[in-house]
């Protein structure tokens, strides 16, 4: 009867083991179950929800330093690590998104739809009008901030030559030439330097601009003796010379017959259209005379409205 007992005693053992063993194999299964079951999400969150891995901002951040079980759980997974993969892809789409948002506000004024303008200059005055027959136009000032065209002042009244504007504008006709200029190196007026930064001659008697063809200093400022042809007795002509600037049209002359014009100032406005220059109320233009710095290479353009994009 021994030899059953202990046959027994050794059954039962045996049978202890074997269940152990049994519960350890299919403990590992769960869990792996249980790995499986907390990064199949990560996964999915990584590779099917895109706004987290593209935006990669600080208001993204918080989402992902709040999960560090999600972290923790794909450092081992081989899928988790390929998963991170589309984050690189992804992301330089989404530079150029960024990039293009700000396209509309660089291209959002006239200024910045000029390609002519040198890359030196960084002051821009635009003179536009309805069209070529009218004597009425618009002056617009901007400056270029980091590469940028911004206005500088609000869009001001202007009045311009009694017939409008002239593509090929000719000595003693009342046109206002097209096209973009420089501004003098010298400002003028009747009265005392208001403050500009270039610089200034105070008129006085004799002093004349040379508006007559045929004479050797034609489009340019003499004092002495009246030169004859157009030319203006720039002290006399008041309120219109309180204050003025040269464009530089037609300087220096370019020889033609007729001759191309001269005598081209930003002045103060009279009571209506001009012999050809652009005029502006005197507290307006002293805005902008003062503004104007000859370090910044300034630029004046003038043109009906619809012809600004020859410029």
């Amino acid at each position: 009867m021994r030899t059953p007992f202990r046959q027994a005693v050794f059954g039962a053992i045996a049978v202890a083991l074997l269940g152990g063993l049994g519960l350890t194999s299919c403990a590992t299964p769960g869990r792996n179950g249980t790995v499986d079951a907390g990064s199949a999400p990560v996964d999915t969150s990584v590779t099917g929800a895109p706004g987290p891995t593209d935006a990669e901002s600080p208001s993204s951040s918080p989402s992902a330093s709040g999960s560090p079980s999600a972290s923790a759980s794909r450092s081992p997974s081989p899928s988790a690590s390929r998963s991170t993969k589309p984050s690189p892809s992804r992301s330089p789409s989404h530079v150029p998104t960024t990039s293009k948002a700000a396209t509309p506000a660089a291209e959002s004024n006239i200024a910045s739809r000029l390609h002519t303008i040198p890359g030196s200059t960084r002051q821009l005055i635009v003179v536009h009008s309805s069209g070529y027959g009218t004597s009425v136009a618009s002056l617009e000032t901007f400056e270029k901030v980091n590469g940028v065209w911004r206005p500088k002042f609000g869009v001001m009244s202007a009045r311009i030559g009694t017939k409008g504007f002239s593509d090929s504008h000719v000595e003693g006709v009342a046109t206002t030439p097209t096209g973009v200029y420089g501004i003098g190196s010298t400002m003028y007026g009747v009265h005392a330097n208001p403050g500009v930064k270039y610089s200034y001659h105070q008129l006085v008697a004799n002093d004349y601009w040379d508006e007559n063809p045929s004479s050797s200093t034609y489009n340019s400022f003499v004092h002495g003796t009246d030169p004859g042809g157009y030319s203006e007795a720039l002290w006399q002509t008041v309120p219109q010379y309180n204050y003025f600037a040269v464009i530089n049209y037609n300087i220096p002359v370019r020889a033609a017959t007729p001759a191309r014009g001269s005598g081209i100032f930003l002045h103060v406005m009279g009571s209506g259209g001009t012999a050809g220059c652009v005029s502006l109320t005197q507290s307006d233009l002293l805005r902008v005379l003062e503004w104007l710095d000859p370090a910044t290479s300034p630029r004046i353009v003038m043109a009906p409205s619809q012809n600004l994009g020859r410029y």
